[in-house]
């Protein structure tokens, strides 16, 4: 019986993708949960209510579902931070105000919503024993997001409002600064309520403008 429902799936298109995202979901909660050494294919269909042929027709053995595990959540958080990034502010009124205004969405819609969460508890647990993992977090996760804001600031200090010699620099500088008051509770799992996003947030921009904010001359 199970053959012939692992079998209706790969015959059916939209079957077979909704299959493969339910096995995708509970992966990242087991991995999450017990680790890579400590996850195996059996929890894995457990959690997702399949058979073990059903994960093996989808996603091969566990090295490659943890890569696809790795894949998704890489390209769930780029979509949110790319469309985050699409409300910068690259004419701003007020650089500070609305500064803080994007380095809150920027956390609480990408950084520390649920799937910057998983991602982030499993490269700190996993990346140093099982870097080979990773290439693909590694090809197109923080490179990529970093680019990108940094053509933002580029433009920013183009406006006259910053004043950057390396807009590189200066983008990973923003995003540590942000998360900097967060981290230790993110790593821990702890709730991250609002409140705190924005402290974060507002101290991250004043910080960052005390180094970066374009001054009138003789200032």
């Amino acid at each position: 019986m199970a053959f012939v429902n692992a079998t209706a799936d790969i015959l059916s298109p939209r079957g077979h993708a909704a299959k493969r995202i339910s096995i995708l979901e509970a992966a990242i909660e087991v991995f999450f949960r017990e680790g890579y050494s400590g996850a195996n294919i059996d929890m894995i269909a457990a959690e997702a209510g399949v058979s073990r042929q059903t994960i093996y027709n989808h996603h091969g053995d566990k090295e490659k579902l943890f890569v696809s595990v790795v894949r998704a959540l890489t390209e769930r958080i780029n979509a949110g931070i790319f469309a985050t990034l699409a409300t910068f502010p690259d004419d701003p009124v007020d650089l500070r105000g609305e500064l803080v205004d994007f380095a809150v969405r920027l956390n609480s819609n990408c950084i520390s919503n649920s799937d910057g969460k998983h991602l982030r508890k499993l490269i700190e647990a996993e990346g140093r024993r099982y870097p080979e993992l990773f290439a693909a977090w590694r090809e197109d996760g923080p490179g990529k997001t970093w680019a990108a804001l940094a053509a933002r600031l580029a433009r920013l200090a183009h406006g006259g409002h910053l004043e950057l010699d390396d807009p590189d620099v200066a983008a990973r500088q923003f995003l540590a600064l942000i998360n900097a008051e967060l981290h230790v509770s993110m790593v821990l799992g702890d709730r991250v309520d609002e409140q705190r996003v924005v402290s974060s947030a507002t101290n991250a921009v004043t910080t960052f403008l005390r180094a970066y904010r374009k001054r009138p001359p003789g200032a």
